[in-house]
């Protein structure tokens, strides 16, 4: 029997994590989750801004900050799956099989060879 050197069900897909940017991620999310909640920080009329009173425009102010937030912490934690998705497939990551995987993705075995 040969040695494929192609993916097993035992090859790691992702190497380990770092857990840095998914603790920033976490950061960012909950601030513009929670800031928003807490109405002690935004309960004033003044400043007024266009004629608007300051509980207003802070909170529309958090929209785009929120969506910003979003986006940065998207942006972490699909870079770092997108790093552990590389170093899992590195050739001296330890389980990465050494070889390319099959191009149909079963296991074929080589030309010529008999059972």
């Amino acid at each position: 029997m040969s040695d494929l050197n192609g993916p097993t069900r035992d090859t790691p897909t992702r190497a380990p994590a770092r857990p840095l940017p998914y603790i920033v991620a976490a950061i960012l999310l909950a601030a513009a989750i929670l800031l928003p909640l807490m109405p002690q920080l935004y309960s004033y009329d003044q400043p007024r801004w266009g004629g608007m009173p300051f509980f207003y425009w802070y909170q529309l102010l958090w929209v785009p900050i929120s969506a910003a937030l979003s986006g940065i912490a998207y942006w972490l934690v699909t870079s770092e799956d997108r790093r552990r998705r590389v170093a899992a497939r590195a050739p001296g990551a330890p389980g990465a099989g050494g070889g390319r995987a099959p191009s149909s993705g079963r296991a074929t075995r080589d030309r010529g060879e008999r059972r």
